[in-house]
């Protein structure tokens, strides 16, 4: 089984295209995006219609769950809330209960063993996976979800590891890594009985047009210097 796996979009549309159409050109059995769809980026309505024209399963991230039900919203700051509030005026009713759809936990059997797919931590995508976490630590997540791969976003930075014979994976970001190299995160994921080879993607796409884009918006150059950069000295 050849899986396509990415997560956090945040409304980067290049990103997303040019993401899509190499996760295409490598021949995946199917995609999964882990979250984040919208958020801080220009492009939020474009983004979701382009998701749901190609029936991308999508899992509900903490930015998409502040938009969707804004009654049980966490408070952000600074950028966040700043970009959150300008997608709310963007987005249609339809958009909002496409966000509204979109499960918490996705699961589905490989090869290799059952696979749960989230944002940040199983039920709460505002917070964040302890990728580093010892072994001993991680186990029992693992065993509550009966799961031998759990995939997650949130952390905008690639990262993958075996955890007692298991995965724990988290693609980094489509439109807002901070994996310190400019362009779009994924990864292409070949399971089989016998285990799991994981392939680390950068992808380019048209870095230009997002950041015009944001100023174009009147949105934070914050999130212009991320994309341009890749990454930020501080956390947004």
């Amino acid at each position: 089984m050849r899986l396509g796996l990415f997560s956090d979009v945040h409304a980067n549309l290049p990103a997303l295209e040019a993401t899509l159409s190499v996760l295409d050109a490598a021949g995946v059995d199917m995609m999964l995006c882990l979250g984040d769809v919208v958020g801080y980026g220009p492009h939020p309505r474009e983004v979701i219609a382009l998701l749901r024209k190609r029936q991308i399963v999508c899992t509900l991230g903490a930015a998409d769950a502040n938009l969707a039900f804004p009654f049980a919203k966490t408070e952000r700051e600074g950028v966040a809330e700043e970009t959150l509030r300008w997608t709310a005026e963007q987005l249609s009713d339809e958009d909002v209960q496409w966000l509204r759809s979109l499960p918490v936990t996705y699961r589905i059997r490989t090869p290799f063993g059952r696979l749960r797919a989230f944002h940040g931590l199983p039920y709460q995508p505002e917070k964040r996976m302890p990728l580093s976490a010892p072994t001993a630590e991680l186990l029992p997540i693992f065993e509550r979800l009966g799961s031998h791969v759990l995939t997650c976003g949130g952390s905008h930075v690639p990262f993958h590891r075996q955890v007692g014979g298991r995965w724990l994976i988290d693609p980094g970001s489509v439109g807002m890594t901070l994996g310190g190299e400019p362009g779009a995160d994924a990864m292409v994921l070949d399971i089989t009985k016998t285990g799991i080879e994981v392939a680390t993607l950068k992808i380019d796409y048209d870095l230009g047009q997002t950041v015009f884009d944001v100023q174009a918006w009147g949105l934070p150059d914050l999130v212009a210097e991320v994309i341009r950069n890749g990454g930020l000295s501080e956390e947004v």
